[in-house]
């Protein structure tokens, strides 16, 4: 059975730091990441990264966050640097694995960032 969990959300004030991880259980992962999602707004891609450790950002997010990837742990981690209050979201981890030749994507239940003074 495939589980994603994540971690790391909590209050943050304005410029400061969080660190979100997210681990994928029963299944080999391709692509793993991070959207977002505010209230009212579409759901985001913020940052993905491929198996081989490719990585792409959001325009709004690069340079302030990081993703990073530790395949023997299946975790996807996200370091947010010099956060701002439009940042503040639902943030989803997702992951990707083959199923035949088809792609499904897995999604964790979501942990809240808030950023404010």
């Amino acid at each position: 059975q495939v589980q994603v969990v994540e971690s790391g959300g909590g209050l943050v004030q304005p410029g400061g730091s969080l660190r979100l991880s997210c681990t994928a259980s029963g299944s080999i992962f391709y692509n793993m990441g991070w959207y977002r999602q505010d209230p009212g707004r579409q759901r985001e891609l913020v940052a993905g990264v491929s198996s081989e450790g490719t990585a792409n950002y959001a325009g709004s997010v690069k340079g302030r966050f990081t993703i990073s990837r530790d395949n023997a742990k299946n975790t996807v981690y996200l370091q947010m640097n010099s956060l701002k209050l439009e940042d503040t979201a639902v943030y989803y981890c997702y992951a990707d694995r083959k199923d035949g030749s088809v792609l499904l994507t897995h999604w964790g239940q979501g942990t809240q960032v808030t950023v404010s003074s």
